[in-house]
């Protein structure tokens, strides 16, 4: 009977013993691992470029600029807020730095472009003791016609628009506008187009600005040609308005 209550104590501690072997292999639960930062926000990058980079006053550059990582872009003086890429016209007044500033969540950035104003050219100055008539000589040009025409080409605009600027250089002078043709149709037909070409250059004259108190006109039709050839070359020169100092 002793030894097999001895038995049954020693199987109880048996199994005792393998319950408690069991229970501790048992995997323990671990914490999940903390999650990686987030990275940096990237900072912004931008250029700005000027074409050209100098100008006459009044003239017009052209501004681009591009950039990355920018929710902000403002370009001054004198432009403002922008798109993250683009190009706007400048025109500056005298010679001027453009900056543009380029802002994100990863901090901002900047750029310039410089647009020079170039300098004025100096006006020509007459020579020393030059006669108003000798100047007048220099710088005033005849418009000159097409056959049997009195509209002005454009060459002959070309020459009444730098005459405007001699007369309006010198507002004491007075001219006479005399019409002339070529050799060719009647006497008369020729005295009215001349007087249609001088009628031309005058009111063009007059639409520059030019005074019509100051200019008359006078027609010569076919009677005081320049050339005395009888071929296009020569007749050409013969279909024109001329301008004279008036006496």
């Amino acid at each position: 009977m002793q030894s097999s209550s001895v038995r049954k104590v020693m199987l109880i501690l048996g199994f005792a013993a393998l319950a408690f072997a069991g229970g501790c292999k048992k995997k323990v639960a671990t914490a999940p691992p903390a999650a990686a930062p987030a990275p940096p926000a990237a900072e912004p990058t931008v250029t700005l470029n000027a074409s050209p980079t100098s100008v006459n006053s009044g003239q017009t550059a052209t501004l681009s600029w591009s950039s990355t990582n920018a929710t902000d872009l403002d370009i001054q003086p004198g432009v403002g807020k922008v798109a993250p890429e683009g190009s706007t016209p400048v025109t500056p007044t005298q010679s001027t730095t453009y900056t543009i500033t380029a802002s994100g969540p990863g901090g901002s950035a900047t750029a310039t472009a410089h647009v020079d104003i170039n300098a004025a050219a100096p006006a020509e100055q007459p020579a020393p003791n030059a006669s108003e008539a000798e100047l007048f000589s220099q710088n005033v040009r005849d418009a000159f016609f097409d056959l049997d025409k009195s509209e002005l080409r454009p060459d002959a605009r070309d020459a009444l628009t730098k005459d405007a600027e001699f007369l309006r250089s010198y507002p004491d002078i007075r001219i006479s506008i005399e019409g002339h043709c070529d050799e060719r149709g009647s006497t008369e037909y020729n005295l009215g187009l001349g007087e249609r070409r001088a009628d031309a250059a005058k009111n063009y004259l007059v639409s520059l600005g030019i005074a019509a108190a100051r200019v008359d006109t006078v027609s010569w039709g076919k009677e005081r040609p320049f050339c005395m050839e009888h071929n296009e070359a020569c007749w050409q020169q013969n279909r024109r308005a001329h301008l004279v100092m008036a006496k």
